[in-house]
């Protein structure tokens, strides 16, 4: 049964007691019982510190988790002038719905501007909530994306899709469009909270790429704040990443569609409006096994090497028995292949006759080997120069993209 909000009936009656506010806080939460209270103090100390004199409400947004977080959220103290919600959300488990709770109680309180930040930052300061909502309430941006120096093993699938995705098919040099830490101007959220999409995976991992594709496709200012460094409980991409993936190129990959008016006349890109002065930091380094990730590999080519095939054509294919030959801790990857095979599973996506985020699944291991030979390759350069690879390959898919133009109007 589809659900009309995703506010429970408590937190909409306690919304609509306290009345108003100039700012809302979000904090999407589940199982985060070690983090969030760090997450709760400090966004409320930037709130008291750099809004002094408004109405601000921070909302803890849960997903019904089975530890401490609920408890260690409603216990958090903080200074005065910020009152608190903690409320379970209604709806899909996820961080969407999560987020969908925010927006409805950021619009019920009639809000000037809502910023969501994730409950496992360790490295979010006081500043971090200033900068993500000083565009939308003092310059009239709708949509704040967060920009932070991350570790070159962080933030794989950011590096290696979203943001070329996002550069190649909408023309935006957006660098975090998966970040998770966003400021968003009352239209915005109206425009979010107005789509029939919260019984989908977007519901899920998938929230943050589809906030970033409605906002620009839709014409709303966008811009990115820089953060500084983002310190957070990164996981290891052969470990844990498989249900992320799914959802956030599963999502990518079904906007196409409904945006194809859009970028199919999109050529180039430019970069968006820079909010802050961007400073070098080495992030906390975050570790990789690749012998991990080709296992992986290895394992998809055994069980769907024949699908691979068919989607990839021969000669991808081949390609890709080739580099499963090399030794793991030699296995380079090359990017024209790499932005080839995207764009392959982009368009079998397109016309799959099953399951069509299961068909994303099949892209998994091959990602692996890709993340491998780009560990390969960057295993000892600094951050900084490790990410200008990730800038050139997002130009690349750029460079490449009449080819994905000449197989999307292909019978």
């Amino acid at each position: 049964m589809s659900l009309d909000t995703a506010l429970r009936e408590w937190a909409r009656n306690r919304l609509t007691e306290i009345g108003w506010a100039d700012l809302v806080v979000g904090i999407p939460a589940f199982n985060c019982e070690r983090t969030v209270g760090h997450v709760i103090k400090t966004a409320a100390e930037g709130m008291s510190q750099h809004f002094r004199g408004k109405a601000l409400i921070l909302i803890v947004s849960d997903g019904g988790s089975t530890d401490y977080t609920r408890e260690v959220a409603q216990k958090t103290k903080f200074a005065r002038g910020v009152d608190k919600i903690v409320t379970i959300y209604r709806g899909i488990p996820g961080k969407g719905t999560s987020l969908r709770a925010i927006f409805e109680g950021a619009l019920l309180l009639e809000a000037k501007c809502c910023v969501v930040v994730d409950s496992d930052l360790r490295s979010i300061t006081p500043d971090w909530i200033r900068s993500l909502a000083t565009p939308v309430l003092e310059q009239g941006f709708d949509f704040v994306s967060p920009f932070y120096v991350r570790h070159k093993y962080d933030g794989t699938i950011t590096n290696n899709i979203a943001r070329a995705m996002t550069q190649c098919l909408y023309g935006k040099r957006l660098r975090q469009p998966i970040g998770g830490d966003f400021g968003l101007s009352p239209a915005l959220m109206k425009a979010f909270t107005a789509q029939d999409v919260w019984e989908t995976d977007v519901a899920k991992f998938g929230i943050d790429i589809w906030m970033t594709t409605v906002a620009i496709c839709q014409g709303f200012r966008v811009c990115e704040t820089f953060l500084g460094s983002k310190i957070h409980d990164a996981k290891d991409p052969a470990a844990s990443l498989g249900p992320m993936f799914r959802q956030v190129v599963g999502t990518i990959f079904q906007m196409m569609k409904k945006y194809e008016d859009v970028w199919k006349k999109t050529a180039g890109s430019e970069d968006v409006p820079l909010i802050g002065q961007v400073q070098e930091v080495e992030p906390e380094a975050v570790g990789v096994s690749v012998e991990g990730l080709c296992t992986r590999f290895h394992e998809g080519l055994k069980h769907f090497g024949a699908v691979w095939e068919q989607v990839l054509g021969p000669e991808h294919y081949t390609q890709l028995r080739e580099i499963a030959a090399q030794g793991a801790g030699t296995l380079a990857f090359p990017t024209d292949l790499w932005v080839r095979i995207v764009f392959d599973f982009a368009i079998a996506f397109q016309s799959w006759a099953g399951d069509r985020f299961q068909l994303v699944e099949l892209l998994i291991p091959i990602y692996f080997a890709r993340v491998a030979g780009f560990v390969n390759e960057t295993k000892e350069m600094s951050t900084a120069k490790a990410l200008a690879l990730v800038d050139a390959q997002a130009t690349r898919f750029e460079e490449l993209k009449g080819e994905l133009l000449k197989q999307w109007e292909s019978p």
